[in-house]
């Protein structure tokens, strides 16, 4: 019980505190900058949709605000199979330079292999349908081609909160906010983990689709970038943003989905986990990708052993008291969080935690029964509530 206890607790140690110092530490050994220039290269932006008529005219408005030379930029919308107005809506866009591809419903990562097909930039960039981006994001993702190391370039993604939402929105923009610090440290290291589908950018020649239909797009396709021989690395000037999901249902069921999808991703991708191929990439990815997902059976084990353990030393028993008490604030939070109480920091940081963590076991659970989600149904949308 004892050697379980600290098993799990020392694993979230290393996750939350010895894995960024360390990250922090190798990265101001190596400092590997990007050797940047304002080059211009042919970009296919490509944006798939699917049902996103609330969303995609402003999209498209947001991308013909961009200062990237328009001789230089293709801007393709593929539709997976739409039934809304989505596509008249884009149709519409056709005039200023969008091109619309319109297939049948078979899923993101078919519908982004589809329109890479049909694509002519050298420089391909890839971005959801309700991001909103900077006007110098491309220019900013492009200065990086100028050094031939790097392959790809993640782009700098944030959350902003609509009013009315639940507090499950703010522990979103704070875990999201954690992560980005990680992938500014994990740059100096050579390359980041992984890209974010907001908005990130590869060569052409380094596009592999996923073989796997049900392993998240944005994970597979940039970390092949990796896998080739390539840096991956992060753009701060790059900045995109979303809104958070407003209600934590929905949140719960992207994450479920995200983590099972992320999982069968590095199952995809294993061979990056071999440190004698990929130095210290290979232990960003397993820290941030693989023990990161594993931590929700460490909570369990942590407080199961604590409560057993608690009677025979005080410092058990501080734990399970601990525990109880941290998980009670999450409970609060969950039945607070419509509430202006429920967005303090002290109740929905436990609730989304907890949450996060529930969802990450039940996406471990899926994994491990073989389940694929090969279809995608953005859980943003009300009606998938």
């Amino acid at each position: 019980m004892k050697i379980a206890f600290w098993l799990a607790a020392l694993s979230l140690v290393y996750v939350y505190a010895g894995f960024p110092l360390l990250v922090m530490a190798v990265g101001r050994l190596r400092n590997r900058v990007v050797r940047k220039a304002p080059i211009t290269p042919t970009m296919s932006l490509i944006i798939p949709a699917y049902n996103e008529e609330e969303v995609i005219a402003e999209r498209l408005e947001n991308v013909l605000t961009s200062d990237y030379p328009r001789d230089s930029l293709e801007i393709i919308v593929v539709s997976d199979g739409s039934s809304d107005a989505t596509e008249a809506i884009v149709a519409e866009f056709e005039g200023r330079g969008v091109r619309l591809l319109a297939r049948s419903r078979q899923g993101k990562n078919a519908a982004l292999e589809y329109a890479v097909g049909e694509s002519t930039g050298s420089i391909l960039v890839f971005s959801d349908a309700n991001i909103f981006c900077e006007p110098y994001a491309l220019r900013a993702l492009a200065a990086n081609f100028a050094d031939p190391s790097v392959g790809g370039v993640a782009g700098n993604a944030s959350y902003r909160l609509k009013a009315g939402s639940e507090s499950s929105s703010q522990g979103e923009s704070l875990y999201w906010r954690y992560d980005t610090w990680l992938k500014e440290l994990e740059n100096r290291t050579g390359s980041v983990v992984s890209a974010h589908g907001a908005l990130y950018a590869l060569r052409r020649e380094l596009y592999m689709p996923p073989p796997d239909v049900g392993a998240v797009d944005d994970f597979a396709i940039s970390t092949a970038v990796v896998e080739a021989g390539h840096r991956l690395v992060f753009e701060p000037m790059a900045r995109a943003y979303e809104f958070a999901i407003t209600e934590a249902r929905r949140e719960y069921r992207r994450r479920v989905r995200n983590m099972t999808m992320s999982l069968r991703a590095v199952a995809l991708r294993r061979r990056l986990l071999n440190p004698f191929r990929y130095g210290f990439y290979s232990l960003i990815l397993f820290s941030h990708k693989v023990l990161r997902r594993l931590l929700s059976l460490s909570l369990l084990v942590l407080l199961l052993t604590s409560l057993v353990l608690s009677d025979s030393h005080p410092f058990f028993a501080l734990a399970a008291g601990g525990q109880v008490v941290f998980y009670g604030l999450a409970v609060a939070g969950y039945f607070a969080r419509r509430r202006w109480i429920g967005r303090r920091g002290l109740l929905y940081v436990p609730f989304y935690y907890c949450m996060a963590n529930i969802a990450a076991f039940m996406a471990l659970v899926q994994f491990a029964r073989g389940e694929r989600i090969a279809l995608w149904q953005p859980q943003r949308h009300p009606e998938v509530a």
